[in-house]
């Protein structure tokens, strides 16, 4: 972009002296931290270049030192061309248009075979998107599957319904058929699974509007965010450590293009002109990425197109190992063959700055190539005794070490927090194998020309298919071993320390191997919906009864809610649950599937019975229209060896929980009876008390004396009598509680039970405890039940 098109469009203004002047020395700061790389790569390239090559020991060695040295030029090449954009980042403001301006809106939904419920999703989102006037919105459910039911959700929805009789060109064709049944100036794009925020037009479409008219805005691309965890997150265990894998791209790598109005268009959560679509001839057709051909060319026609960096719609990420996979190939040859298609480096109304901006987005796709090499060149040496870099230790930690150290404090720097160099190379090594073989073929023309939609229907990965992608990391892996072990024995052996390096290049290179075959290996799905951790305020019914509370996390299948107090809610009757919050309300009557302490409160899980259609829409408003509550940053506290042990560990230790569906809460102490004298109250949730008393005090009945007048009337369930030949002469006997419902909801009992909890958190809980889970289901029952707690 231009200083003259920039200056048409208001850039950001601070508030104060002091923010301008923070962010200036931000932006001297990251200035510095880049000219400290670029000097330190420069230097090491040119000594790679000239001192490094291994000729003279055989062809072999020459080979694959040429390679792993043009891999590692193209590398830094992209890295300086990436580190320069960020470093000095452009957001402009968002413009303030009279209320009379706002034009209309169509909003297309493409769909080819996803499920009727997720498009519900996203239509009742669409619905609730904020605008001037809601009449100039105009929804459009662009079906390429011509589906009855589709049509019929159309109808429900009173939203607007295309399908085409002639089905080419997969989603481009799918989309210029709705251009040209639609006619207003702006055009919003939504995949089928992304449901838009109340805020997406109101932050959008503002920055078409412009003081004088004379910058022409193409797209305004908000990020993807996505609701549930990335298969990155989930089979990592990583879901509270590491953000989305696609943070980085979109709230980071995106918004450095807007220097360069080089910004990609994503496909979905996207606001268009339409003018700029047909001044293009539409959507792109034949290339199997028809997005990043269509920003390319609006840009190629002069249009001024922006990124942001907030959120505006929020999706599902795939669920299955090879819906992602698909995805990742797609992408990797639609970009190679856009490149081709368009023609990139003679498009005219390109500027150079663009096209390195777009031929580094295309070069990004050979990363299967570089990390192959980097992989293989250390075993290389240590295994086939294959010399790849002819230098020494002392050459290595001078030309090699500033280099990589300020390349790691730069990538974390510029990208706030949000990727550093460890998970990149996982994210790289995890991807390479599959994706490398179609990369060549691209490169070579073997064309893929499908179009493959990414199944998101929460489908389990399928184990075999999960091994056999992660037998390439289990063959690397062995030989980076058998290298490791050779480098440290040449060390005891030579007394040199020479093979430092080599033995600190294979470390990290089993690390992201091991990371990749957890990766591969998979995790079971347990839930069947996502929760988002959110605080509203709840009001739960059930006969006379009302507890007001806040949630603490809420999903479309259930809720969970906090109290300070074990309350008793029966699990066997329909409670009805409000939620409200600024925007939505929402009713419905649901049941009790778990209760569980936590710290000193209470958590209750409460899944949904019954709700009507409308409440139904309410609370996918109340639950999707929100910010991710999964991590934006990495964690920094988290090391090589916590990524390792907590992967292990989860897998080796599966965590069991228990499906309590009352409060159990600990008592341990001694209380009168009218039956039997004093025994030894264990534990009380309500239905069920465990007793130790002396062996012959049993009887099939008890009575419990709390108070004066307040009682627990008792039938004698199980026993579990002291083992045999020990001294002991008390057993554990569990009791059913008769007068349940009836002492349940008893207000004397709040103050028995609260003194209870006093005096047990002063006392240590008994060792004797195999009782404990008489009245709890298995471990096994409550995990495959899919609960959202």
């Amino acid at each position: 972009m231009t200083d003259k098109t920039r200056s048409k469009v208001p850039t950001t203004n601070d508030k104060s002296g002091n923010t301008q002047e923070r962010r200036t020395k931000q932006l001297l700061s990251n200035r510095t931290l880049y000219i400290c790389t670029f000097i330190t790569a420069t230097i090491y390239l040119i000594w790679r270049i000239f001192f490094t090559i291994p000729i003279g020991f055989g062809t072999v060695a020459l080979v694959f030192g040429l390679t792993l040295l043009i891999v590692e030029i193209i590398g830094m090449l992209e890295s300086i061309e990436h580190y320069s954009s960020m470093s000095n980042v452009y957001i402009p403001q968002l413009p303030r248009p009279p209320v009379d301006w706002y034009p209309d809106v169509d909003v297309f939904i493409s769909t080819y075979n996803e499920p009727v419920e997720l498009l519900r999703k996203t239509i009742n989102g669409c619905k609730k998107m904020d605008y001037v006037d809601k009449s100039k919105v105009h929804i459009y459910i662009c079906d390429d599957g011509n589906r009855p039911e589709m049509k019929a959700l159309a109808e429900k929805m009173g939203v607007g319904y295309l399908a085409r009789k002639e089905h080419v060109d997969a989603k481009a064709g799918n989309l210029n058929h709705a251009l040209k049944n639609s006619h207003s100036p702006l055009i919003a794009t939504f995949d089928a699974d992304m449901i838009p925020m109340h805020t997406f037009l109101t932050a959008c479409v503002p920055y078409f509007y412009t003081n004088d008219g004379s910058t022409q805005i193409g797209f305004i691309q908000s990020p993807q965010s996505f609701y549930n965890p990335d298969l990155f997150q989930h089979n990592l265990f990583s879901e509270s450590r590491i953000p989305d894998e696609q943070d980085y791209f979109y709230r980071d790598v995106q918004i450095s293009r807007n220097k360069t109005n080089s910004v990609i268009y994503g496909g979905t959560n996207t606001l268009l002109s339409r003018k700029a679509l047909e001044d293009v001839g539409g959507f792109c057709t034949g290339v199997i990425t028809e997005d990043f051909a269509t920003g390319i060319l609006i840009q190629n026609k002069g249009y001024t197109c922006f990124a942001i960096d907030q959120p505006h719609a929020i999706g599902q990420a795939p669920y299955d190992l090879k819906s992602l996979i698909k995805q990742r190939i797609r992408w990797a040859r639609g970009c190679i063959q856009t490149g081709r298609k368009v023609k990139l480096l003679s498009l005219k109304g390109l500027s150079v700055a663009q096209k390195i901006s777009y031929c580094s987005s295309i070069l990004y796709w050979y990363s299967p190539v570089k990390r192959l090499v980097y992989i293989t060149a250390p075993i290389m040496f240590t295994v086939f005794n294959v010399i790849v870099v002819r230098c020494t230790l002392w050459e290595v930690l001078l030309f090699w070490l500033p280099m990589y150290l300020f390349q790691n404090a730069t990538l974390e720097r510029l990208s706030k927090g949000i990727r550093n160099t460890r998970w990149t190379n996982v994210y790289e090594t995890i991807l390479f194998p599959p994706l490398l073989p179609q990369v060549l073929l691209e490169t070579i023309g073997v064309k893929k020309h499908t179009f493959s939609v990414t199944q998101k229907d929460g489908t389990p990965s399928d184990k075999r298919y999960g091994f056999l992608q992660a037998l390439p990391h289990l063959v690397l892996a062995l030989l980076s071993f058998i290298g490791l072990a050779k480098a440290i024995g040449w060390i005891f052996t030579t007394g040199s320390l020479t093979y430092i390096v080599l033995i600190f290049w294979l470390i990290i290179n089993l690390y992201t191997l091991t990371m990749s075959i957890f990766f591969m290996l998979g995790r079971p799905i347990l839930r069947g919906a996502e929760r988002f951790q959110a605080t509203l305020e709840c009001t739960m019914l059930w006969k006379e009864r009302k507890i007001v509370t806040k949630t603490l996390d809420i999903s479309e299948t259930g809720i969970s809610v906090l109290l300070n107090y074990p309350s008793f809610i029966p699990e066997d009757e329909l409670i009805s649950v409000t939620l409200k919050t600024e925007r939505y309300s929402c009713l419905f009557k649901g049941k009790i599937i778990n209760v569980s302490k936590l710290n000193e409160d209470w958590k209750y899980a409460i899944n949904i019975q019954e709700i009507s259609d409308e409440e139904r829409d309410s609370l996918y408003s109340i639950v999707y229209d929100r910010q991710p509550s999964l991590p934006t940053k990495l964690d920094s506290n988290i090391s090589v060896f916590d990524d390792l042990a907590i992967n292990l560990s989860k897998r080796i230790n599966r965590h069991n929980g228990y499906n309590r569906k009352l409060a159990r809460i600990e008592v341990n102490q001694l209380l009168p009876t009218k039956d039997c004298g004093e025994i030894k109250l264990i534990d009380f949730n309500y239905e069920y008390v465990l007793v130790e008393m002396k062996n012959e005090k049993i009887k099939e009945a008890l009575t419990i004396i709390l108070t004066n007048d307040l009682y627990l009337n008792c039938q004698l369930e199980k026993v579990e009598p002291a083992p045999e030949g020990s001294n002991a002469t008390k057993s554990l006997y569990l009791f059913k509680v008769l007068n349940r419902d009836e002492i349940g909801t008893d207000d004397r009992l709040i103050a028995v039970i609260m003194n209870w909890i006093s005096k047990s958190r002063e006392v240590k809980r008994p060792s004797h405890t195999h009782l404990k889970d008489l009245y709890s289901e298995s471990p096994d029952e409550f995990n495959e039940r899919k609960y959202i707690s």
